[in-house]
């Protein structure tokens, strides 16, 4: 059977790379099974870009893939770009053996504006031919807001047909909470996703206490916000549909991500993950 490769969005280990060092961080997944990353949020700095390439030859973790903006995320916001960094982020992609990069979201600029959104997508595309040069694929990771309908059609959709260079890192938990059906909008981006996001989708428990029940605009708030992103296998999507999807559809990496693990310790919801992944039969994918 072919197999994809499972690993980590280090996004989630942003805390643990402040506190402990890249070179630790990778050590730590290593020991919890995990031989690739996607790197994101983390400063590539030349202490963390030397870290990183260290580990991952030491640990024989791949770096699946790189995070940079096209833009700043506002006008004048700090950070590396594309547009601004090219050499140096090319650079890195060389010094980690990383042949994709990925830009995490849309500038919050462009937000809710189609065309704006569209001209962004055309900047894009220009830069993934540009990238390819150097045999580096460019990435773009959705969220919700992507699903938008204009005259019937999804806003991605729009992104993905007037595009061809430019990758989509489709992540299922977002895709969910769009009222999309992973399973099948996966299979519709066939050849355009060697990146996926494993991330579950949970109701959480509601918890409420006497002084919501005085007030129901209190109350319908923690009603309707009991969206949760879990651990992979604890949530209600169907996980194996979602994987047997992606690599149809000729994914490559699954990459957990968890936004936010509620104040659990985000190597032990790693572990959770990577436990039940393995009891679901991807022992080897890792």
């Amino acid at each position: 059977m072919t197999k994809g490769k499972i690993g980590v969005q280090m996004m989630m280990l942003k805390g643990k790379v402040e506190e402990i060092g890249a070179y630790e961080t990778m050590k730590r997944l290593h020991e919890l099974g995990f031989r690739a990353v996607e790197v994101s949020q983390i400063p590539m700095t030349l202490e963390n870009v030397q870290a990183l390439k260290q580990a991952s030859e030491e640990f024989n973790i791949e770096i699946a893939a790189l995070s940079a903006g096209l833009e700043p995320m506002l006008p004048g916001a700090p950070g590396e770009t594309l547009s601004k960094d090219f050499e140096k982020i090319v650079e890195d992609c060389k010094t980690l053996n990383c042949n994709y990069i990925r830009i995490g979201m849309l500038p919050l600029n462009v937000m809710g504006d189609k065309d704006k959104i569209l001209a962004f997508i055309e900047r894009a595309e220009a830069m993934a031919e540009r990238l390819a040069t150097h045999g580096i694929e460019l990435y773009y990771h959705t969220h919700h807001i992507e699903f938008q309908k204009y005259d019937g059609e999804y806003l991605l959709d729009m992104m993905k047909n007037n595009t061809s260079k430019l990758g989509f890192e489709l992540d299922v938990h977002w895709i969910q909470r769009a009222g999309v059906n992973p399973v099948t909008f996966i299979q519709e981006y066939k050849d355009r996703i060697a990146l996926l996001h494993l991330k579950d989708y949970r109701i959480g428990k509601l918890d409420v206490n006497e002084d919501d029940l005085k007030d129901m605009a209190a109350f319908f708030h923690k009603f309707t916000n009991l969206i949760e992103f879990a651990e992979v296998g604890e949530g209600n999507l169907d996980i194996p549909a979602v994987i047997a999807a992606g690599l149809e559809s000729g994914a490559k990496y699954f990459l957990i991500e968890q936004d936010d693990t509620y104040g659990r310790d985000p190597f032990d919801c790693l572990q959770t993950s990577a436990e039940n992944l393995r009891k679901l039969g991807y022992a080897d994918w890792f």
